[in-house]
């Protein structure tokens, strides 16, 4: 792919990318603005790039498959583990609107400020922000509507359905599988399955 609209007309036409809300925020988050000038000629091709410091900016498929099982709506509360270049963060802020809020949390320091960087790019810094991740996963003591994570975990990490509120919905990789959940109740997650991806890993203060 060659451009823009070749790319986000690929994940329509393969069925990845479906709904009007996440096709406008990728035609107004260009990709380009995310990744290192060194890479720049590969923008639009539906892979994974490096992004410095062993980590990614995510393929363009994978992000809108995740985005789409996220379902973020305007106004929601959301939390993006694994900010990396900011991409996903701005995707997000786009959705959710001036109504909405984002935190990106990454845990490298290079990252957090190139991440900030491109996320000032656009219009949405009120709401939106990247910030250094913590010790622990996710933002202690916050509940989100919504929790993104782009990196994969070894096992399903309990702390975030702590983060996460009464019909929330985490999107998370585990291993070789994104996994969809629904807090449904306290007590109660309903789980989906999608086998067959591969992600930079997770790292959390247990490891």
């Amino acid at each position: 792919m060659n451009s823009l609209n070749e790319l986000i007309e690929s994940m329509i036409f393969s069925g990845v990318l479906k709904s009007p809300k996440i096709i406008d925020a990728f035609k107004i988050i260009d990709r380009k603005y995310f990744i290192p000038k060194e890479h720049l000629d590969k923008t639009y091709i539906d892979a994974p790039l490096p992004i410095g410091k062993d980590q990614t900016i995510s393929q363009p498929s994978t992000v809108a498959f995740m985005l789409e099982l996220l379902n973020p709506n305007v106004g929601d509360k959301v939390l993006d583990i694994g900010s990396g270049s900011g991409w996903t963060t701005a995707l997000l802020c786009q959705i959710v609107g001036d109504s909405g809020s984002v935190i990106g949390v990454e845990r490298v320091d290079e990252l957090v400020k190139k991440g900030s960087y491109n996320l000032s790019k656009f219009k949405f810094l009120k709401n939106c922000k990247i910030q250094k991740a913590d010790q622990q996963l996710g933002i202690t003591g916050e509940t989100f509507d919504k929790i993104l994570v782009s990196a994969s975990a070894d096992k399903v990490p309990n702390e975030l359905f702590k983060q996460l509120k009464t019909g929330g919905t985490l999107v998370i990789p585990i291993k070789n599988s994104i996994f969809k959940f629904i807090k449904t109740t306290n007590d109660e997650i309903k789980v989906q399955e999608f086998p067959g991806f591969v992600f930079v890993p997770l790292i959390t203060n247990s490891q």
